[in-house]
């Protein structure tokens, strides 16, 4: 099954453009769950019944399979198409346009909220963020939630499959004494708990130091996205002995608008914080286009200086990259042809850009148009580090480890958002949207990506059955504190 050469929705024109119908050959042999890793008893439990075309996998290259390693790097408020890779005029980012040449560039990749800490909840656990009363606050903006310690975890999971496990960056699910990355799965945390910080001076929202290693205090007041650059190259350098996940969670480029070297501008917000300005880290009288310019071609350098590091440590063909959004973008975003930005479920708030690299398992260039949002990813890495999910705690995400690897056709299913005041679900090319307006929509997104078309008089029995879909979702879930969506 040759994959699509046409490419229409490659702004690179180079990539080869895989429909959802069209990937498998394009990453070898039918696999069997065995060849990722599980113990020899599970995997002969989770081993799909043998076909006569199914032979045991072998790796691209005539290489054996392994377990991957997992470097997981979230961008923070990153719009759509802020990577030249997804059509950006003016912001050049050649380290993550090379990366997703590298193996596959999703063009309908989605966050799991509209906002920082839920998406962030949804890709740790797989689930959707209103299954957890942390989940529920859009963002955290305070110590009274979290992600429990109890609740199963990516980290937690893999770690009880054997891998070594770290986050290095933002969390932004909880604060201490209650919560942190340490008391949910990852052996190791260095970074910041809050939703935001002033890059040199590490202050947080509410004026508190905010740079730990672990569960201490840590004192280092160079340009915040340098120090992450350091700690997550020396961690992909180690000699590990056996498989590892990291998480690296940039805060860039999320407000404040301060770049490496802007220091005048870094005291300036620092004084105000002091004087007890609770709105200077918002910086909303601050910033420009070519600041954001600075900050994205910045994280871009940041990516591939850890990229290099990952390429001297001998590790990088059995390594696993991704590379996404935490949700769309905001002020200075660049999110055309979509609608919307951060906060809100129109496109440009959960539109993300989305690459992945495994070059022992996956071939390069390859462009994916099969919607996918953040619990998929936690499903997907599970199954490919042979780590089983907890029965209690059933995921929302659907493992892509068929798609991807398998030439398995994924069955049709329902994306489903929700967060205070708006609605939204996927199927297919149809998406379903009820905004603070309260009217629902509907829009045939292969069509319409702006979500200008309103089809909902045209379609009314696809509406009703798509709003009802999100009901019965939203039925399961918690209610909002002060009430529902």
């Amino acid at each position: 099954m040759p994959a699509d050469q046409s490419n229409t929705s490659s702004p690179e024109g180079s990539s080869p453009s895989l429909t959802r119908r069209a990937f498998g050959t394009a990453v070898g042999a039918t696999a069997a769950t065995a060849a990722i890793g599980l113990p020899a008893a599970e995997a002969a439990a989770a081993t799909p019944v043998a076909t006569p075309r199914e032979q045991p996998f072998r790796a691209a290259r005539g290489r054996h399979a392994r377990r991957p390693n997992i470097l997981f790097i979230l961008g923070d408020d990153l719009g759509w198409a802020d990577l030249s890779s997804y059509g950006s005029p003016d912001i050049r980012t050649p380290n993550l346009d090379r990366l997703g040449r590298q193996g596959v560039r999703f063009t309908d990749a989605y966050s799991g909220s509209a906002t920082c800490s839920p998406t962030r909840f949804s890709l740790y656990t797989g689930r959707y963020p209103g299954r957890t009363k942390g989940g529920l606050a859009e963002p955290i903006a305070d110590r009274s939630v979290g992600l429990e310690p109890t609740h199963p975890t990516l980290a937690s999971l893999l770690r009880g499959a054997g891998y070594s496990t770290a986050l290095i960056g933002k969390w932004h699910c909880g604060y201490l004494p209650d919560y942190s990355p340490t008391k949910s799965g990852w052996d190791e945390f260095f970074g910041n708990f809050g939703g935001a910080l002033e890059y040199y001076s590490k202050l947080g929202l509410g004026g508190e130091y905010d740079l730990y290693e672990g569960d201490a205090e840590y004192k280092d007041l160079r340009y915040y996205t340098r120090i992450l650059t350091e700690r997550a190259s020396e961690y992909v350098q180690r000699d590990h002995d056996k498989p590892w996940l990291l998480n690296l969670n940039f805060t860039t480029p999320h407000w404040p608008w301060i770049a490496d070297g802007d220091t005048e501008e870094s005291a300036e917000i620092v004084r105000r914080i002091k004087a007890g300005d609770g709105s200077a880290l918002w910086h909303a009288d601050g910033g420009s286009l070519q600041k954001y310019k600075e900050m994205v071609e910045d994280l871009d350098r940041s990516v591939g200086e850890v990229l290099k590091a990952l390429d001297r440590s001998g590790q990088a063909e059995d390594t696993l990259v991704f590379f996404a959004s935490d949700n769309g973008g905001e002020r200075f975003s660049y999110n055309w042809p979509l609608s919307g930005n951060k906060g809100s479920l129109q496109e440009g708030g959960i539109r993300v850009p989305a690459v992945l690299r495994w070059p022992a398992r996956i071939d390069a260039h390859q462009v994916s148009d099969l919607p996918v949002f953040s619990p998929d990813w936690t499903a997907t890495l599970l199954e490919l580090g042979g780590a089983r999910p907890d029965p209690a705690y059933p995921l929302d995400g659907t493992s892509l480890a068929g798609y991807l690897l398998r030439d398995e056709e994924p069955a049709e299913r329902d994306l489903f958002w929700r967060v205070r005041g708006e609605r939204a679900l996927r199927r297919g090319d149809w998406k379903y949207y009820r905004g603070k307006a309260g009217t629902d929509q509907l829009f045939k997104l292969v069509d319409d990506q702006r979500e200008q078309a309103n089809r909902a008089k045209a379609e009314p029995e696809l509406l009703a059955e798509l709003r009802a879909s999100w009901e019965r979702t939203n039925a399961g879930l918690l209610p909002y504190p002060t009430g529902g969506a």
